[in-house]
């Protein structure tokens, strides 16, 4: 079965995950992917993660983050650029998501990051997704 938008794809596992209380869930390895949930966990928005091989593809298998209450940290995951509709924006039309309290992931020229590093680093790009 083709994937025509994996990026969506992952997120929408992770989001499922989430909802069903899942300590960890795996989605297919891209390198792309794996930048995207390396940011995940750089902002705390997830435990850990690691690729793993399955047959002869690979998964990422993301390890979700719980509250002691077992409520989850992450709130919400949007898809903001879609393969139908990309969405860039400059280093000055970067605006924060939730009023500062989550973050965009972005790809720059100088690789994936979130829209707080792409500032401080003078960075626009195309914007893949909100997470709050």
């Amino acid at each position: 079965m083709s994937v025509s938008d994996p990026i969506a794809d992952a997120l929408t596992i992770i989001r499922n995950g989430i909802r069903a209380n899942k300590e960890n869930v795996d989605i297919l390895f891209s390198k792309l992917l794996e930048q995207i949930v390396k940011v995940f966990k750089e902002e705390g928005y997830i435990k850990d993660y690691k690729k793993t091989d399955y047959k002869n593809q690979g998964k990422i298998r993301v390890y979700l983050k719980y509250l002691p209450n077992k409520e989850s940290v992450v709130t919400k995951i949007q898809r903001v650029s879609k393969p139908s509709l990309r969405v860039y924006s400059g280093k000055k039309e970067l605006k924060p998501v939730l009023a500062g309290m989550g973050i965009a992931v972005v790809t720059t020229s100088k690789g994936i990051m979130s829209d707080k590093k792409a500032k401080r680093a003078g960075l626009g790009g195309e914007v893949i997704c909100n997470i709050w």
